[in-house]
This record gives structure tokens, C-alpha cells and sequence, in this order.
């Protein structure tokens, strides 16, 4: 059986393994989190306004690829806020009395992190909207003719909403958001200092040539890149003196077959069957899905955008589309068919 996406060392989605080592990790402020410096700048104003005025921020909505800190986020928001961050995510919200019980249990100024709240339920949603706007829930009682509405005051709290789907979000839920931040893919630079500042937290020993390795090959996601720290630390431990030099970091991410780009078997076995068995394409994606035995949607929302996003892959009218760096790096000739067209 093959090794499920979720279990990959380098899926961006929250694992079990990452839920200590995150925490352990996390950035509490704007001052140690690295990267996302537009992001950083416009709610550090933000923040600070509010403060100045003496009241709760306004509501934060952050979206973007998985594995890139909107939890985080909402973290340094509270702590720069002096705030308890009460954690839930849409679909743990399963009925209007979980969140009812939630709001009633914010006090003033109390951040409320929504993780995934493209999945909350629309009856959900539609309670949240006048506690958003007016600080207040509408809770109806009895049924038919007899029924009416109770309204609550709720304490002025701000709702920090995480996405990795924007465009699944209501118009109306988006528009009572008072800011809307995306976040981006890291750049090398900001990858290496990431891991440097995971590995003296975790009392890691590391060069510079180790860390940029590790940085190269986490896809640009500070997720994936403490995970495969800590997974080269304890290939070090077992197989080496210990120490995170070079060779020790190549041998260990060799080992999970993550190569210098940061390709794993899956996606090399997307391109392969591309270049293979169809020429590099254009194929449709069911077809692939179908020749590769992976899921259409695990191929659209997992695979493909990071192959995409470096060059590997191009999107055509009439399907998908192996580019000349995916041949060469796989070892294969390009097809004179094929110049010129990326």
C-alpha cells in the first residue's frame, strides 16, 4: 500500500507530530516572526491603532497555502493585543449552540481563532454575522408561530478567520472582516533563518550550509521545514555523531526521498507518468489522477501547485503539461515538440 499524502514528510497539513513541536516553536511576536513582512507591517499598524483607542482590533481575516503561520498569527495578534486566544475551527462547529457557547464565554478583547472557517456549517455562519457586527447573538426559541428571538450582548471581542480556500468564503461572512491578509510562500533567505531559529530552540546543532539545505528542500513552508529539522536530528542521533553537518542533512533527507528541490516520490511519479506516458502532455486531469492512482483533488490542491509554482508544470488549455525542468531533472530529452512552448 502506498504511503498516504498526509503521512509525507513533506505535506504542508498539520500532522500529529507536529501538534508539540509547533507550539514549542511558535513565534509570540512580531519581533521573532520571521518572514511576511507586508503582512507584519499593515497589522502591526492595525494593532497599534486599536490599542492607542483603547479597544479590540478589528475583525482579521488570514488566508494562504497551509503550513505558512495564520495560526501563528493569530497567536502574535493576541499576545501583541494582551489577549487569550480562544481556539476552534469550522468544523468542530457543529451546531449554532457550540458557537453560542463559545461567544458567551468571551470576555472583552478576547481573540477567537477560527481555523478552516471555509468549512463552518451556513446556519453557523449566518449567527456569527450580528456578533461580527453588533457584539450581540440572536438565538431563537420554540418553533412555528410561537417562536421568538432572544437577543444576547456579547463582550467586544475580535474573530481572527483562517483560510486555504478564500473563494469558498460567503461575500458576507469576507466583508465583515476590517482587514484581509494573504500569506505567501517564504524565500530562501527567510527559510534558513526560520530553521536556525527552530534549531537553537531546540538546542540543535547547525551550520549555515546545513540550514539552507533544510530550507531548499521544505518547499518554502516554515511547517515542513521544522519537521524535517527535527527528522534530520534524529537521523543524526542514530546514524551520525549527533551533529547536523552537511552530509549528515543530505543523508537524512536521501533517506525520506526528498531531493534537492524538494520533490518526493509522489510528485516525481506525477512527472514520470507525464513524460512516459504521455509524451509530457497535454493530458486532462482525470486521466492522470486515473494513470497515477492518486485523487483528482489531491492532485489539484496538493501537488500540482507546488510543481507549478516551480517550474515543473504548466496548466494548458487541454490539460497539464510537463515543462523542460522536469525533464531534465528526471534525466529525460526533451522532445523538440516541445521547445519553446514554456
Amino acid at each position: 500500500m502506498e504511503e498516504t499524502l498526509s503521512a509525507r514528510p513533506i505535506a504542508p497539513d498539520l500532522q500529529p507530530e507536529d501538534a508539540i513541536i509547533d507550539v514549542s516553536l511558535r513565534p509570540k511576536s512580531f519581533g521573532e516572526f520571521i518572514g511576511q513582512p507586508k503582512v507584519k507591517e499593515n497589522l502591526s499598524i492595525f494593532l497599534e491603532a486599536a490599542k492607542k483607542r483603547n479597544e479590540p482590533c478589528e475583525h482579521v481575516l488570514l488566508y494562504g497555502p497551509p503550513g505558512l503561520g495564520k495560526t501563528t498569527l493569530a497567536h502574535v495578534i493576541g499576545h501583541e493585543m494582551n489577549a487569550q486566544v480562544k481556539v476552534t475551527s469550522g468544523p468542530a462547529l457543529e451546531r449554532v449552540g457550540d458557537l453560542a457557547a463559545i461567544l458567551t464565554n468571551l470576555d472583552d478583547g478576547d481573540i477567537l481563532f477560527v481555523d478552516e472557517i471555509h468549512r463552518m456549517n451556513r446556519t453557523i455562519e449566518e449567527v456569527l454575522y450580528p456578533a461580527m457586527e453588533d457584539y450581540a447573538l440572536d438565538i431563537v426559541i420554540g418553533k412555528g408561530p410561537t417562536a421568538r428571538t432572544l437577543r444576547l450582548d456579547l463582550k467586544k471581542f475580535t474573530l481572527v478567520g483562517a483560510t486555504t480556500k478564500l473563494s469558498l468564503l460567503s461575500a458576507p461572512l469576507r466583508d465583515r472582516f476590517g482587514a484581509v491578509h494573504h500569506l505567501d510562500f517564504y524565500g530562501i533567505d527567510e527559510m534558513a533563518e526560520i530553521v536556525k531559529r527552530s534549531a537553537r530552540i531546540l538546542g540543535v546543532a547547525l551550520d549555515e550550509g546545513s540550514a539552507r539545505t533544510i530550507a531548499a528542500r521544505s518547499r518554502r513552508t516554515p511547517r515542513i521545514a521544522n519537521r524535517l529539522l527535527k527528522r534530520s536530528r534524529d537521523f543524526a542521533e542514530v546514524r551520525g555523531n549527533g551533529v547536523l553537518d552537511d552530509a549528515t542533512v543530505c543523508a537524512a533527507l536521501s533517506s525520506l526521498d526528498i531531493d534537492v528541490y524538494g520533490l518526493d516520490d509522489a510528485d516525481r511519479r506525477i512527472l514520470r507518468a507525464l513524460i512516459e506516458k504521455f509524451k509530457g502532455g497535454p493530458v486532462g486531469l482525470t486521466t492522470l489522477a486515473a494513470t497515477t492512482s492518486e485523487e483528482m483533488e489531491t492532485l489539484e490542491e496538493v501537488i500540482e501547485p507546488f510543481l507549478m509554482q516551480e517550474g515543473f508544470l504548466a496548466r494548458t488549455p487541454r490539460g497539464r503539461v510537463a515543462t523542460e525542468l522536469a525533464y531534465k531533472h528526471l534525466g529525460f530529452e526533451m522532445p523538440e515538440r516541445q521547445e519553446g512552448l514554456f
